[in-house]
């Protein structure tokens, strides 16, 4: 147990006999990133932060590049912290790339999890006939590429777009540090299995009560990709926000954290 927590820096605060929430960030992020949502939480359930390995103050020598070549690795680790601590009836809120971690987690291991709640998801980036999931195939190509050539410069110019909210360059400074201060090995790997990967097969087999939150102005994850990950996942809900960019939980974390509280009292 002490060697799963340590892995994933795993952080636990609130109330020992709430529900539990567990928060996993996107791509380039941290757990930090959830500072804004996870206190009103706290207050009713137990709340749950971790960081993937590869980010944050997760142990970098657990990364294995064979395990972490696809996002099932990382979903094993995320049900293997959940059986650490002992949970049940958890709500997995995952940002963007962990909302298909949740999904390979929520399949791996249904009866740990009750609901999952998926900020920003896309199952597949690349557009394919009629999916059309925002990038073509030269566009990943080229991102990918110039991740490769320089890791920072890609981070300043990539994370603005990311964030959004330009009349709030503190957000984009945000991420863009985030960024920067992921391992250049571990991110390139991290953001070929991103963006390269396709869940969509596994949309259809969520039996757990689900959450789709849809941002105004998202170039990682479009409206039509939010809308067709709600119609593939049974009975989900959909809810857009105001909220602009892709990162709902910095730029508007109230009404993330309204949306969250909703669908858990509905």
């Amino acid at each position: 147990m002490a060697d799963v927590l340590a892995r994933n820096c795993v952080r636990v605060i609130g109330a020992d006999g709430g529900r539990p929430i567990v928060f996993v960030h996107g791509f380039g992020c941290d757990q930090e990133m959830w500072r804004f949502v996870a206190p009103d939480f706290a207050v009713d359930h137990r709340v749950v932060l971790l960081d993937l390995v590869g980010s944050g103050r997760s142990d970098l020598s657990a990364y294995d590049p064979q395990k972490y070549g696809s996002l099932s690795g990382y979903a094993a680790d995320v049900v293997e912290v959940c059986r650490a601590l002992d949970l049940c009836d958890v709500v997995l809120v995952g940002h963007s790339v962990s909302a298909m971690i949740g999904v390979l987690a929520v399949q791996e291991a249904p009866e740990l999890f009750g609901a999952l709640v998926m900020v920003g998801p896309n199952p597949r980036y690349v557009d394919d006939g009629d999916y059309v999931g925002g990038f073509s195939r030269s566009d990943i190509a080229g991102l990918l590429d110039a991740l490769d050539a320089n890791h920072l410069g890609w981070s300043a110019q990539m994370a603005p777009v990311i964030m959004g909210n330009p009349d709030r360059p503190e957000l984009a400074a945000e991420l863009t540090n985030s960024f920067c201060r992921t391992d250049p090995d571990i991110a390139r790997q991290f953001a070929r299995v991103t963006f390269l990967s396709d869940n969509r097969a596994d949309l259809p087999g969520v039996r757990v009560p689900t959450l789709v939150l849809q941002c105004d102005q998202d170039v990682i994850a479009p409206e039509v990709v939010g809308r067709y990950v709600h119609e593939q996942v049974p009975g989900s809900t959909f809810v857009q926000l105001r909220a602009t960019g892709h990162v709902p939980h910095l730029s508007a974390p109230e009404e993330t954290t309204a949306a969250i509280r909703g669908f858990l009292a509905g």
